[in-house]
Formats: C-alpha cells, sequence, structure tokens
C-alpha cells in the first residue's frame, strides 16, 4: 500500500513539474458552480410546478379515527381550492376544454395551469372569454367561498364576473340569476341588492296585480302570506255579513251590482282603473298602454280592459276549479328547495336555523340544514294567456270605434269574444246617455218670438188698463259724441229679454206657448260606436279605416336594415347600422316600436344567428317597405 502511495505522488510531481501540462486546459484555474440545465419545450409542456403536484396530492380518500373515508367530488373540489385560493400562474392554454360539472381533477396538467393563469387575469380585471367550463369552474369557487374576502364581497365579485361574461355566453342567465339570489338568501344577505333582478321584478307586478284585483276577486288576496295593505271594497257596497271573504263576498258584490251592465262601476273610477291596468300591462306579453288607440282614446279602452279582466276574474271563478291570476302564473306553495341547484358546492358545516322574507309572496326557511321555498310556483314571466286577452280588447275596441289602424283578427274564445262585446256595449250606451248636449238656437226666429211675446202680452191686460193707455216706457241713456247723455224712450215690454241668456230661456217658454214656433231640428240617436266615435274623435275629418298612412313609420335606416334582414344581407345591416348612428339592438328596439302598432306584436326577434323578421310576419314587413 506505501509503494502505491509513493508512486502516485511521484505521477502528481512528473505532471505539475512539466510546462506544458501546466499550461494545458485540464489544470485551468476556473471555478466551477452550478448552472440550471437547459430545458427543451417538449421537457415545458410536461412541467408541473410542485404547488400542483401538491394540490393533486390531496385525494378523496382522508384518513380518520376510527376509520377513513371516501369525500364527495364537491368536498374534493373545496378542499384543493382552498388549498390554492391565493396561487397564480403564469402559462397561457389556447386548447378547449369541456366537462360536466367541471372540476380540477377533470382537468389535464396543461388545462390546469392555463386554468389558474386565466383567473389570475379575471382577479385583475381582465375578463377575457375562454372555455365555458373554465368559467363554471371559476364560478363554482365564488359559491364556494374560494378566494373571497367575506360574503358581500362574494355577491360583488359574483355578479361582476356575471354581467361581463354574458356578453360572450349569454346561456349562463339561467344558472347564475339563480345563484344571485342563493347566495343573498344563504348568506342572509340584504334583499335589496337582488332589485334589478327578474325574480322580485315579477314578484312586485304580481303583488300589486293581486292587490289591485282584490276589490273585484277577494279570493285573489289568499295568494299573498299576508293581507294587502291596501284592497278597499267598492264605494256603496256593504261587506257580507259576519265579515265574509272569498266567494261569499264576490256573491254579495254580485248582487249589489245586479241591474248594471259594466262589470266596474260607471262613471268610472280612473284612478282604481290606471292602478289595474298599469299591473295587468306589467304582466301581459301584449302592453296595452303602448298601443296607439290608448294614446288616441285612453278612457276608453282603459275602462274596457279593466272591466274584460274583471268579467274574467268572475268567470274563472264560476267555471274554473282556480281562479285567472291563479291559472296564469301558478299558486302559492311551500316546496323543499335545494341552495345552489346544478353547482358543484359543498357545505364545510350545516347551515343555522333561518327566516329569509325576500318580499310577501317569496319566503325561505332552514332547519336542521334543510331548506323550504314559499313563493308562486307556476310561469315566472309575462302571460301570452294575459296578452291574447288585452289584444282581443284593443282589437275589437278599434273596430267599434272604427279607428283608422285595425289589428289583424285571431281567433279567441267565444266567452272571450261574448265578455269583450258586452263590456264595449255598456261603456258606448253609458257614454252615449251622459254625453254633454248641445243647445242651438235660430235667432232667425227671434222676430216671431218677439211677436209672439208681445201678443201673449196683450192677451194677459186687463180691460181698465187698457182703457187707462198704460204703456210702458223705458229710458235708455245713450252717451252722444260731446259727451253729453241722451235719454232714448224704449217702448218694448218691461219683460222683455236683455241678453243673449235670457233671450233663450225666453225662446223656450215661447215654443211651449206657440207650439207652431220653428223649432231646432234634432237628429236621431246613432249607433252606439257612431257616438263614442264621434264623442272623442279630435277635430277634424277622420280618415277612413282602410286608408294607408302617406308616409312610412320607418326612417330610412330602420328601412334599409329591415330590407337587409329579408335579403340577408350583411353588408347591407352593417351600413343601416352605420348610418342609424346607434348599436344594433337599440335599432332593432326602434324598428319594432315602429311596427308595433300595424303588427300588434314584435317584427324582429334575436335567434342563434342574430336579429331576424319572424316568419309570419315577413309579408306584412315586405308590404311596409313597397
Amino acid at each position: 500500500m506505501g509503494d502505491k502511495t509513493e508512486d502516485v505522488r511521484a505521477l502528481i510531481e512528473r505532471i505539475t513539474s512539466s510546462e506544458r501540462m501546466r499550461t494545458s486546459s485540464h489544470f485551468s484555474d476556473a471555478v466551477y458552480r452550478a448552472e440550471p440545465i437547459l430545458t427543451t419545450g417538449r421537457q415545458m409542456a410536461t412541467y408541473l410546478p410542485d404547488r400542483y403536484r401538491e394540490m393533486r396530492a390531496i385525494s378523496r380518500w382522508q384518513e380518520g379515527e376510527p376509520h377513513g373515508r371516501w369525500i364527495t367530488e364537491a368536498e374534493l373540489f373545496w378542499r384543493q381550492g382552498m388549498f390554492m385560493a391565493d396561487f397564480e400562474d403564469d402559462c397561457p392554454y389556447h386548447g378547449t376544454f369541456k366537462a360536466y360539472f367541471p372540476t380540477y381533477a377533470d382537468m389535464s396538467d396543461r388545462q390546469l395551469r392555463g386554468y389558474f393563469t386565466w383567473r389570475t387575469a379575471v382577479r385583475q380585471g381582465d375578463i377575457q372569454e375562454t372555455s365555458l367550463s373554465f368559467a363554471y369552474t371559476y364560478l363554482y369557487e365564488l359559491i364556494n367561498g374560494i378566494g373571497v374576502a367575506n360574503p358581500l364581497d362574494g355577491f360583488t365579485q359574483l355578479k361582476t364576473f356575471w354581467e361581463a361574461y354574458r356578453a360572450f355566453a349569454p346561456e349562463i342567465d339561467r344558472y347564475v340569476r339563480v345563484w344571485l339570489r342563493d347566495y343573498v338568501v344563504y348568506h342572509g344577505l340584504e334583499p335589496s341588492l337582488l332589485h334589478d333582478s327578474r325574480s322580485p321584478s315579477f314578484d312586485h307586478a304580481l303583488i300589486d296585480l293581486v292587490d289591485a284585483s282584490t276589490p273585484y276577486d277577494p279570493d285573489a288576496s289568499l295568494l299573498l302570506l299576508d293581507e294587502p295593505e291596501s284592497p278597499t271594497a267598492d264605494p256603496g257596497i256593504a261587506p257580507a255579513p259576519g265579515g265574509a271573504t272569498g266567494r261569499r263576498a264576490l256573491q254579495a258584490r254580485t248582487r249589489a251590482r245586479k241591474g248594471k251592465q259594466s262589470a266596474l262601476p260607471l262613471p268610472p273610477n280612473a284612478e282604481r282603473e290606471d292602478r289595474l291596468l298599469a299591473a295587468i300591462d306589467a304582466l301581459s306579453s301584449y302592453r296595452i298602454r303602448l298601443s296607439r288607440l290608448y294614446s288616441d282614446h285612453p278612457d276608453d279602452l282603459r275602462h274596457i280592459a279593466c272591466s274584460v279582466f274583471v268579467r274574467m276574474l268572475e268567470y274563472y271563478r264560476k267555471h274554473r276549479k282556480s281562479g285567472l291570476i291563479e291559472s296564469l302564473f301558478g299558486d302559492l306553495a311551500d316546496m323543499p328547495y335545494t341552495m345552489f341547484a346544478s353547482a358543484v358546492f359543498f357545505e364545510s358545516e350545516r347551515h343555522g336555523p333561518a327566516d329569509i322574507e325576500l318580499d310577501r309572496i317569496h319566503r325561505y326557511r332552514c332547519r336542521n340544514g334543510l331548506w323550504t321555498c314559499t313563493r308562486v310556483f307556476g310561469a315566472r314571466d309575462k302571460s301570452p294567456k294575459l296578452g291574447s286577452i288585452m289584444r282581443g280588447v284593443d282589437r275589437k275596441v278599434r273596430e267599434a270605434l272604427e279607428y283608422p289602424h285595425p289589428l289583424k283578427v285571431k281567433e279567441m274564445p267565444k266567452y272571450l269574444e261574448e265578455a269583450i262585446d258586452r263590456e264595449i256595449e255598456a261603456w258606448l250606451t253609458w257614454k252615449q246617455a251622459h254625453a254633454p248636449r248641445k243647445v242651438e238656437i235660430d235667432l232667425s226666429q227671434l222676430a216671431g218670438i218677439r211677436s209672439a211675446a208681445a201678443v201673449t202680452r196683450e192677451a194677459l191686460l186687463t180691460d181698465e188698463e187698457r182703457d187707462q193707455g198704460t204703456t210702458v216706457e223705458t229710458v235708455e241713456k245713450t252717451p252722444t259724441q260731446d259727451g253729453t247723455i241722451r235719454a232714448e224712450e224704449n217702448t218694448q215690454p218691461p219683460n222683455w229679454p236683455s241678453s243673449e241668456a235670457e233671450l233663450g230661456d225666453e225662446a223656450k217658454r215661447s215654443a211651449v206657448r206657440n207650439p207652431e214656433a220653428k223649432q231646432p231640428e234634432h237628429a236621431g240617436a246613432p249607433a252606439p260606436s257612431t257616438v263614442l266615435a264621434a264623442a272623442t274623435a279630435p277635430a277634424g275629418n277622420v280618415p277612413p279605416r282602410n286608408e294607408s298612412p302617406s308616409d312610412s313609420p320607418l326612417s330610412p335606416a330602420q328601412a334599409a336594415y329591415l330590407q337587409a334582414l329579408l335579403t340577408e344581407d350583411e353588408d347591407a345591416k352593417t351600413e343601416a347600422v352605420h348610418h342609424a348612428g346607434i348599436s344594433e339592438d337599440m335599432l332593432v328596439d326602434a324598428i319594432n316600436e315602429a311596427l308595433f302598432d300595424l303588427l300588434g306584436d314584435t317584427a324582429i326577434e334575436f335567434g342563434s344567428t342574430g336579429p331576424q323578421v319572424i316568419e309570419d310576419y315577413e309579408d306584412d314587413v315586405r308590404g311596409v317597405l313597397a
């Protein structure tokens, strides 16, 4: 061993003593340190930071005493989300990710890094379109409180993201609208946060309709959890004996109105009818208060529309199992309720007892972690059936008034048509009977009236008065040009009328005394429809009903846009929007409003490919353009 060591030392000395070997690169003075190994793109594609590996390590199997357990997908998502709540990344993903109820577990490594990169930008205020499953994953995070400071912050983030991303994917509305309401209820936030959502708006409109209908249909109040604040009975109608409500009260009202033709009292209560019509209009698919007829004849259309509605309330109570309002919008009921349905949601702790009231007909209750909801279960949108009733009223009133802009005839039930005709007839008859009377005085008969008055006066004189030569003189003082007063004798009788008003009265009295005197001629009573048309028509000649307007209801830009829709010319459509100077949505709304009175319906609707003319109205639109 010692000999070998000596040999090694000798070899080292031999090498170091050589000048050639000492200057060799193998024996330089360079110091080598740790350096990163260059990574290729292929290697980077599969690279996963340690944070992701730790998240992946959270599995569905959880150890515990005495035995472990399998956790749900929702709990796994919540645990992994809380672990990655503040994580950020910078590795964009340009592929597509699709999953039903998407979670982190459904993503590949590249998709996972791409999602957290996109989420980082979203939290910085840069919301870009991405795979819809990424968007739902982010919504699930907010619902579960991941990355949320407090419930109010979570609601704000949820609403802000929804309002921005619905421009890319409008289909998320059907879910997020419900989740926003559930978020407010679950966390006990102020219901006023939902003031601009559809559900509270519908509830408030339905409450207004029930309150306005209760004076005519007391059973309608049963839809509400509490009695309405201001349901007042019709004036002059005593309450049913014993404080009866519902059908007994309705029968009492019917008996009290017996003999009246109209379903509503006449003369009309304009304030109450305005309230009822506004409530109807808010829930009707046909906006009768936007009708051209309503702008020209508001009193006529308001009273008849409200009367028909009240008539339908009575008809449904008598001939249907449920009332009109219940048939249109559903019944108030208690039903089990699942918070954040159709979302990945996990409760880390059971929710405590809660009673949340959004409004008088929308409440939530939680007991032992189980939720129930009390609300009107049914159609929660504008009613097409109520719209058909209002459109039928508008059409038939136009016919009765001979209005120059008729609506297309659409089939309606016989009982509805009879009810509308009955209310129109009742209103026209009442209006004709209470129309102001016009008295005309024929001044050409003045001489005859004076002669008749003189004969009458002479006949009333006694013989003594005639013998005494009694004359009645009156003196009128007339100023002259020089300022003096000249007295003139007036030989007319003392009872002679001194004014036109008195003259008119005297003419009437003379007509009674002198039947042969000519009286003003009076035309016979016209038909009800003619009377109302004459009483309510504006000054001037009313054009015949079949006369077409001289000018088009459309502006040049609107007409060009419609023509482009019919011909499917995208360039022309874009050019029309440009010339209009407004957005396409606003232009479509303006066209629909301009054609509403002609069609009685919306002419353009938004489909999957954008705005398009409704097929049923294509011929009508072409007629307008022509």
